[in-house]
């Protein structure tokens, strides 16, 4: 079946991609195993269709098109199962660095905690609700291989994305471990780039533009021009992230403002605000950053510090930077003109966002 798809219209294209997402979901009813619980079924279905923003559905789907291919059901449907994979890596991400809420909710994590408290099993609730979550992120990447797999391209096709799929999932579970080994480190610019561009920026952006390409047969100098378009933006993608996560409003980014902040994330904005920090300030970093009982007085006041330092002014300079580069590779890049005028839309919403 192939459908005309306006290039504005990403609420239909999502609309798409939930649909396939709850069928597949669906499916996979009948073979949960009998005897097994189904709360990890049942909470992630409902973690996965919760919400999000489908950015790495649009941007497979649009590589696709950029290559020239047309629109129909199995590429929505192989773009859609990179959502599975999104859900995996966000399960994961929250168990290490101790999120409790992810888009609005309790994190999955959290979830099976309070489940234990309250049901008063024996044992201790956080390791149960990290081992079961650990759980619901494996089975979400299993599913979306399995997703993937079963799009109803050829197999050839499949065979050709599925090349970039395995990089992806790759770089994003060895970005996680950079993103560990620098919160142990130096705690430079330079490093905090490298774990943004590993752990996010290449599976936002890049690898499924590149996948949804591979998919329809694209050759070399095209996946390559879509690398130069997808970095950078991805990056600006990460930036405006980091920055959601200490000046956004919890209400729209369904994100506690704490988290990164009692965590010791190791952001770009945290890296530039310690060089550019005096003497006083880089004692009340030390002090406040990383600290498990920050409160939201020392929150605010780490805000402060990171206007007064003027990181917060870079990191917005920086995200500028990038999204120019990468809005310029694009015009030259030998795309699709629909998906050019796509991709250009959801560049903006990747980087002007609140959420």
């Amino acid at each position: 079946m192939t459908v005309t798809v306006a290039t504005a219209d990403a609420s239909g294209l999502r609309a798409r991609f939930d649909a396939e997402l709850a069928g597949f979901l669906e499916r996979q009813g009948p073979d949960w195993p009998d005897g097994a619980p189904r709360g990890v079924f049942t909470a992630l279905q409902r973690f996965v269709l919760a919400g999000g923003k489908r950015l790495r559905p649009l941007f497979c789907y649009w590589g696709w098109r950029g290559a020239g291919a047309a629109d129909g059901t199995p590429i929505v449907v192989a773009a859609a199962a990179l959502e599975l994979f999104h859900a995996f890596a966000l399960i994961h991400d929250d168990i290490l660095d101790g999120s409790d809420r992810r888009r609005g909710e309790p994190s999955v994590h959290r979830l099976f905690a309070d489940l234990h408290a309250r049901s008063s099993w024996r044992g201790d609730p956080e390791a149960y609700g990290r081992n079961t979550a650990l759980l619901c992120g494996d089975l979400c990447a299993a599913w979306s291989d399995q997703m993937f797999h079963e799009c109803g391209l050829s197999t050839e096709q499949v065979h050709r994305g599925y090349g970039v799929f395995a990089l992806m999932r790759t770089e994003v579970i060895a970005g996680e471990y950079l993103d560990l080994v620098s919160g142990v480190g130096d705690g430079s610019v330079a490093s905090a780039l490298t774990v943004i561009r590993m752990k996010a920026a290449r599976y936002t952006v890049t690898r499924p533009l590149q996948i949804g390409a591979a998919l329809a047969g694209a050759g070399p100098e095209l996946i390559a021009a879509l690398g130069e378009f997808g970095d950078p933006l991805g990056d600006a993608f990460q930036l405006r992230d980091d920055v959601l996560g200490v000046f956004g409003d919890p209400a729209v980014t369904g994100k506690s403002v704490l988290d990164d902040l009692r965590e010791g994330k190791p952001t770009v904005m945290m890296a530039l605000a310690r060089s550019a920090a005096d003497r006083p300030q880089t004692i009340r970093l030390r002090e406040l950053f990383g600290n498990p009982a920050l409160d939201a007085d020392g929150a605010a006041e780490l805000r402060e510090i990171i206007e007064a330092t003027g990181a917060r002014e870079r990191i917005e300079q920086m995200i500028r930077v990038r999204t120019e580069a990468a809005l310029s590779a694009l015009q030259s890049a030998v795309v699709a003109d629909e998906a050019r005028a796509a991709l250009v839309e959801l560049a903006g919403q990747a980087i002007d966002r609140r959420a």
